[in-house]
């Protein structure tokens, strides 16, 4: 397993032991039900979120969404609108996106060629796929594993070729994880609605959160609540587009598609960068 796969997986046991263990668990206390020396623990964390195993705790609780609802609440009519740009860390992308046209998108993408490839990513395996325009599709496996992921990307597009071809991919995917600085162009494939919450949530800055209310009133559909969070939740392209920063109005994490593990691991590890 390489380094971030990992990371990765000491990470989704650290969750669970948080909820079995509780907040107040000493470092040593988790170490030690991870199997691992104190100081091991601490490095890994550190390594993958940037700051100590004590700090990430705080953000691995249940209760860390009603917090960053409370301190990191954003609206989307703000100045974040004009996009996100800087060094090519994950929450510094400089995003370019354009859409499929809507007829397209009726006949199910046909005659497209859509590439894929399988890459490591700070949240396990992830499947990336693009277009000769940009990225139009990312998910990760480790909750529901590689064929049901691969099953379910390629399900949304039944018109599509789908052809094997990572290299082609490499690039984007360095800069999508961070790991390199520079455009990532997205090529959203979905019907015009999807396209508007997905636009939207684009608009939310990293380490922040929304509501699934507050999309519906920025894209001009107050009452189409439930309707924007079918739409998140069919966001194709997990992560660039940051569907896991849209909660609920009481402060719950509302579903993620890959799994709520994925989502609470994300939200932490952004929420750790942009502390560091």
């Amino acid at each position: 397993m390489d380094e971030n796969g990992y990371h990765y997986e000491v990470m989704r046991r650290a969750i669970a032991m948080v909820d079995e263990a509780g907040p107040q668990a000493t470092l040593e206390d988790l170490a030690a039900r991870m199997d691992m020396s104190p100081a091991h623990f601490q490095r890994v964390f550190s390594r993958w979120a940037g700051v100590s195993p004590k700090r990430l705790q705080q953000y691995l609780t249940l209760g860390h969404a009603k917090a960053l609802l409370s301190d990191r609440f954003t609206t989307l009519d703000t100045a974040y609108a004009t996009g996100l740009s800087g060094s090519g860390r994950l929450h510094d992308l400089f995003l370019r996106w354009e859409a499929m046209s809507p007829g397209e998108f009726a006949r199910g993408a046909e005659g497209l060629t859509i590439r894929w490839g399988w890459f490591d990513s700070p949240f396990g395996k992830a499947l990336v796929m693009g277009t000769d325009k940009g990225i139009c599709g990312v998910g990760f496996a480790s909750e529901a594993g590689e064929e049901a992921t691969m099953a379910d990307l390629c399900g949304r597009w039944p018109g599509a070729d789908f052809v094997e071809d990572p290299a082609a991919l490499a690039d984007w995917a360095e800069r999508a994880f961070g790991r390199t600085g520079g455009e990532v162009p997205l090529f959203l494939i979905g019907a015009p609605f999807q396209i508007k919450v997905w636009e939207a949530l684009m608009r939310i800055p990293s380490g922040h959160v929304t509501t699934y209310s507050e999309i519906a009133q920025a894209i001009g559909k107050p009452r189409a609540v439930r309707a924007v969070g079918t739409a998140v939740g069919r966001n194709p392209i997990s992560l660039i587009i940051p569907c896991h920063r849209a909660l609920r109005k009481s402060g719950g994490l509302g579903g993620y598609h890959w799994g709520l593990p994925v989502k609470r691991a994300i939200l932490a590890w952004e929420a750790a960068r942009l502390e560091a």
